[in-house]
């Protein structure tokens, strides 16, 4: 597979998987629920990267041990045997047998196969990039901060040709002059409460692709308080109303949507463009 992310998101609106698909007795974060996005039409799996007190990289969202795998203690506070030895849990915190995977793993598992947002990012800047390196797979791989001069120097120092989006609230004061730096920019990751928003308007991603960038929405609802795409979102979608959540995105004409249904989405697309 020939992999260049804004040729391809140019091209059709491309779907990231959340955490890959889970459910059932299938946990977020594993090499299975990597398979089922991918066999339900993903085009990006994103994963979370956490890593251990003795520094090695596990695909895990830091703060979240206690709801998924029952265990009170931070994998950051773990040996890196101590993770191994840890299980998944389901959705009814029953334990699988789902193991914590490490960094490399997951790599292993989708090389060639799809690209891969790398989230949290700014927490293992160094060791990912090394470990992207190491797999030979910087072409697949997209990742993402926000805005700080410190992280803009540490991205140009070790990873400055791997795709890199800054994540926006409501408005872009960055991309222009992100343009002019060191870094494989690539576009921007946008979030906003409002339709009203600056960030949210057709004209702002008119602007951004006449610029070569392209520019990434949020359909997941992680936390409904957390509002990220001013209501169109996964659960007015996959509850009946797809027109008013991935139809509206997909009318603003974002470039990567992120959802935590990704075949849905896939089938929504597929009967729009019939």
């Amino acid at each position: 597979m020939n992999f260049d992310l804004k040729r391809d998101a140019f091209a059709r609106t491309l779907i990231t998987a959340h955490r890959g698909v889970w459910g059932g007795n299938i946990p977020c974060n594993t090499l299975d629920a990597f398979e089922v996005a991918l066999a339900q039409g993903a085009d990006m799996i994103e994963l979370d990267v956490a890593h251990s007190a003795d520094g090695e990289l596990f695909v895990f969202h830091p703060g979240m041990e206690s709801a998924h795998l029952g265990s009170e203690r931070a994998i950051a506070g773990m040996r890196a045997e101590e993770v191994r030895e840890l299980r998944f849990r389901n959705y009814d915190q029953t334990p699988t047998q789902a193991r914590v995977n490490t960094f490399d793993e997951a790599l292993e598992a989708l090389k060639g196969r799809c690209y891969i947002n790398v989230d949290k990012f700014w927490e293992n800047i160094e060791p990912v990039a090394r470990a992207i390196r190491r797999h030979g797979m910087e072409e697949q791989i997209l990742v993402k901060t926000g805005p700080s001069e410190e992280v803009f120097r540490r991205i140009a120092e070790v990873a400055p040709d791997i795709a890199y989006m800054l994540i926006l609230r409501d408005r872009d004061e960055y991309s222009d002059r992100m343009l002019s730096m060191p870094l494989n920019y690539v576009g921007a990751e946008i979030l906003f409460a409002s339709e009203d928003a600056p960030i949210a308007s057709r004209e702002y991603v008119e602007s951004m692709h006449q610029k070569g960038l392209i520019v990434w929405a949020n359909a997941i609802v992680y936390n409904y308080r957390a509002v990220l795409a001013a209501g169109h979102n996964d659960d007015v979608s996959a509850a009946g109303h797809p027109d008013e959540g991935w139809g509206w995105l997909l009318d603003r004409g974002y470039n990567i949507l992120q959802t935590d249904w990704p075949g849905m989405l896939r089938a929504y697309m597929q009967a729009r463009n019939a």
